[in-house]
């Protein structure tokens, strides 16, 4: 790849699943476990997945389980759809190291969140960390935009991508449609903006987000495929039925167990049903129940 990225709108767009990872009870990676899932993802017109995020418990992978699952996502896939490797983790050379390990793998792009632990690096340093990432890989990066204490703001996220031309694009999270809105105004044409907030996809696509990666794309991924496709068509009565028939169902799916929760709609859709790895706990039954009451219309619509 050339020192500069290539325009990355054409293939990072649409809806593109972060998939949940299979764990047994004693919260050991379930080998092959994941191709029922990317098979009902790319089934629903997903139009890429993402593998290692933080529906799929991307926090809690050591090398060697990263390596296993990236190994059994990307051979799932099968070249089907583009395949985003993400990468949650604290420091530049631990993201370098980490892609190496899957060297072979065609990787469409990477996902990487900002520096997650306690002590927050500088602009400079920021900076510096995802040119780093991308000058010893040369994989077009999306940044993940959710970490609390260490949040992109809106001008940092430009000058980012300004100055280092492997980012190509950003992920909006954390509920923050007027970031979302900030970055579709201001962007370079060859720049992506996904979104990560799950209560507003109806309003991100409305407003020309160019994709969504979320819990509630790879819970439901066919109903947020229709989503997007009906805002195309500008059927906007309809979207805004299918968007409150979301919304109930996000709102049963607690942020502090969001990935088993993921685990659990996927299995009412026919997936085997694998467990969170501890301390998260499963839905318990009452939960169960209303989750799927609120996900009944959600896939009658």
């Amino acid at each position: 790849m050339s020192a500069k990225a290539p325009n990355m709108r054409s293939v990072l767009r649409g809806v593109m699943p972060p998939i949940a990872m299979p764990f047994d009870k004693k919260g050991q990676f379930v080998k092959n476990g994941m191709r029922e899932q990317i098979d009902l993802i790319i089934k629903a017109g997903a139009s890429g997945i993402v593998a290692g995020g933080s529906t799929g418990e991307g926090h809690t992978l050591s090398d060697a389980e990263f390596v296993a699952a990236m190994t059994d996502a990307y051979e799932a896939n099968a070249g089907r759809v583009p395949f985003l490797a993400g990468l949650i983790v604290n420091s530049t050379i631990q993201a370098i190291n980490r892609i190496r390990m899957l060297d072979g793998m065609q990787l469409t792009a990477l996902q990487v969140t900002p520096v997650h632990y306690l002590f927050k690096p500088d602009e400079k340093a920021t900076i510096e960390h995802f040119r780093t990432i991308w000058e010893q890989t040369r994989i077009p990066i999306l940044i993940y935009n959710v970490i609390p204490w260490n949040y992109l703001s809106v001008d940092m996220m430009l000058k980012i991508m300004d100055e280092v031309p492997g980012v190509v694009g950003m992920k909006q999270s954390s509920g923050d449609l007027k970031s979302l809105s900030d970055l579709l105004l201001r962007v370079k044409s060859r720049n992506v903006v996904m979104s990560g907030i799950d209560a507003l996809l109806y309003p991100g696509f409305a407003i020309g987000m160019h994709g969504a990666i979320s819990a509630l794309c790879s819970a439901v991924p066919g109903a947020v495929v229709k989503l997007g496709k009906l805002v195309e068509k500008n059927r906007h009565e309809e979207a805004r039925a299918l968007h409150f028939h979301l919304n109930r169902l996000w709102n049963e799916m607690p942020h502090e167990i969001l990935p088993a929760c993921v685990k659990y709609v996927q299995h009412l859709q026919g997936v085997t049903l694998y467990h969170p790895r501890a301390p998260m706990v499963s839905p318990d039954a009452a939960m169960q129940k209303r989750i799927k009451a609120a996900l009944k219309p959600v896939l009658a619509a």
